[in-house]
């Protein structure tokens, strides 16, 4: 068995794909009318067809259930943070943090109150702790993970 994609049910299938590609870069690369496929394998499906697929009527199906997220590393994640503060149809989970480990994130809502989470990209994390002079050993200590993650992974 192998995974393929995750599936997004939407109420408004332009609105998300026009908020994905803005927000997020993400662009269409297969479009079955009621169901696209964005770049990254994310896969957006209306909310009509998938009450039709499911066979249940629409009172079952709400969005917003803040029990799942769509999870991105972004490189220029401080360029990534000023974009999205000139949008301002953006809602947050939370503004910017630091997580214990070192990783600065954001969380915010799309047009159906779906969770995305864009995180600094974990090679640039362990790059700025060993730009301040941490050593490797202090570095997987400060992120809580083995040094061979430090060794393979951010070199």
């Amino acid at each position: 068995m192998k995974f393929r994609n995750p599936l997004l049910v939407v109420s408004n299938l332009e609105q998300s794909k026009s908020f994905y590609s803005k927000v997020l870069g993400l662009h269409v690369t297969v479009n079955f009318g009621q169901n696209v496929t964005l770049t990254g394998g994310i896969c957006l499906q209306t909310k009509k067809s998938w009450l039709e697929i499911i066979e249940h009527p629409e009172e079952e199906l709400y969005f917003g259930g803040k029990n799942t997220e769509l999870y991105f590393e972004e490189d220029n994640f401080d360029q990534f943070i000023e974009m999205l503060e000139d949008l301002p149809e953006i809602q947050y989970v939370h503004p910017v943090k630091e997580h214990p480990w070192g990783q600065r994130v954001v969380r915010f809502y799309d047009p159906d109150m779906n969770i995305i989470e864009v995180g600094e990209n974990m090679k640039i994390v362990c790059q700025r702790f060993l730009s301040q002079g941490l050593t490797i050993e202090q570095v997987a200590k400060r992120m809580d993970v083995p040094e061979q993650y430090i060794k393979s992974y951010c070199y």
